[in-house]
């Protein structure tokens, strides 16, 4: 019987791990900060980890996501 072959290695899906943890806890850093009533402003909604480490972690992880689909096995 042939031996299948798995498109990916290990690493690969090692790193498609990474990737999604990276944009999973991007996307949780960015939660937050809102108010239930309308009528009050709260600061917290613009504050560095919203707005600077919550994007970056998510433009991190689909760079990983494509280095992963891209990465070629060693032979």
């Amino acid at each position: 019987m042939k031996e299948e072959k798995f498109l990916f290695q290990r690493e690969n899906y090692i790193l498609f791990g990474v990737g999604l943890a990276f944009i999973i806890l991007g996307f949780i850093l960015m939660t937050g900060g809102g108010s239930d009533d309308p009528q009050i402003y709260n600061e917290e909604l613009f504050n560095s980890r919203r707005i600077i480490l919550s994007p970056l972690l998510i433009v991190v992880g689909f760079v990983i996501e494509v280095f992963a689909i891209l990465r070629r096995p060693k032979s």
